[in-house]
């Protein structure tokens, strides 16, 4: 019995040491999950936009949820928005343009409606502001907002990318302004210097058209039920228009969440841009370093960096 003790000892002493496995990585997706509950912003009800599409063949209901943006940006556009939408304005019209990897664009199709009275119209300077302050700015200040650093370091359409009280934005010298990217929300407008009124609207469908930063008014994002409009079978006229009307879907009605019955308004809240939480989900999608990626891609463009958004429950 000695030896075998000896034996089974002297074992022990060569069997590998097991050092501790680490811990995974986790994926932006896990990051923005485990954020505390003081890293959500809640989203005022009214500023939520809520389309109701006309049902599916199946009979099944479509709703299109977008949050319209903050100040300083497009407010001209977005207080017409809210007058729309106070007068029913959008009730029975339709989405009417479709465009494969571009657009998704509704409103009144025969541009014989009439318009609420009361719209302003907005010069092309609302575009961008310079009522901007940011840290790095001589003169700002320690009472500023931030502007978090460019995924990238280079950005092909402005100085510097980033976010601003949720939302992505781009800067050169003093003016900064919001960008296109998949979701965003913006207003359709005729040549220049028409702005449009916000009557027309579209969603981003497909790969962020940059191009159009600076030349036509962004004034919210699809939160919820974009698939409702990305999965639309695609317009065969010029740009992306439905040649007839039977192919046109039909909106119930559009109206801001605040008008609702409190019980039926929808509620959701972002990550904020400004918490640790957001900077270690922008880093790691930036940098995959989860199990599934090779090599990290040292950066990632402006719309490749999504904010979380959730639904949450009932106040």
């Amino acid at each position: 019995m000695k030896h075998l003790l000896l034996a089974a000892a002297a074992a022990s002493l060569v069997l590998p040491v097991h050092a501790e496995e680490p811990a995974p990585v986790p994926s932006p997706g896990e990051i923005a999950a485990a954020a505390p509950a003081g890293d959500w912003v809640s989203i005022a009800p009214s500023d939520l936009l809520v389309m109701d599409l006309a049902p599916d063949a199946k009979g099944n209901s479509r709703r299109v949820v977008i949050q319209l943006m903050p100040a300083p940006f497009s407010q001209g556009w977005i207080g017409n928005i809210r007058r729309l939408a106070a007068a029913h304005w959008w009730d029975g019209t339709s989405v009417n343009r479709v465009q494969d990897n571009y657009v998704a664009q509704w409103g009144d199709a025969t541009e014989k409606k009439a318009l609420p009275e009361g719209l302003a119209t907005i010069p092309e300077s609302g575009y961008e502001t310079s009522r901007i302050a940011y840290h790095g700015q001589p003169g700002s200040g320690g009472a500023t907002r931030r502007l978090l650093s460019a995924p990238v370091a280079t950005d092909a359409y402005s100085s510097q990318a980033g976010f601003l009280d949720g939302w992505p934005v781009a800067r050169k010298k003093d003016m900064v302004w919001p960008v296109h990217c998949y979701a965003m929300v913006g207003v359709g407008r005729n040549m220049s210097p028409d702005t449009g009124t916000g009557a027309e609207l579209y969603a981003v469908i497909g790969h962020a058209p940059r191009h159009l930063d600076r030349n036509i008014a962004v004034v919210g994002r699809v939160i919820s039920g974009i698939e409702y409009l990305s999965s639309l079978p695609r317009g065969t006229g010029a740009l992306g228009f439905y040649e007839e009307e039977a192919q046109r879907v039909g909106i119930e009605k559009i109206r801001l969440a605040a008008e609702l019955p409190f019980a039926e308004q929808p509620r959701f809240e972002f990550l904020s841009t400004e918490s640790d939480s957001f900077a270690r989900y922008a880093d790691a999608r930036q940098n995959r370093r989860d199990p599934f990626f090779i090599k990290p891609a040292g950066g990632a463009d402006i719309c490749n960096v999504p904010v979380p958004v959730r639904a949450v429950g009932a106040r």
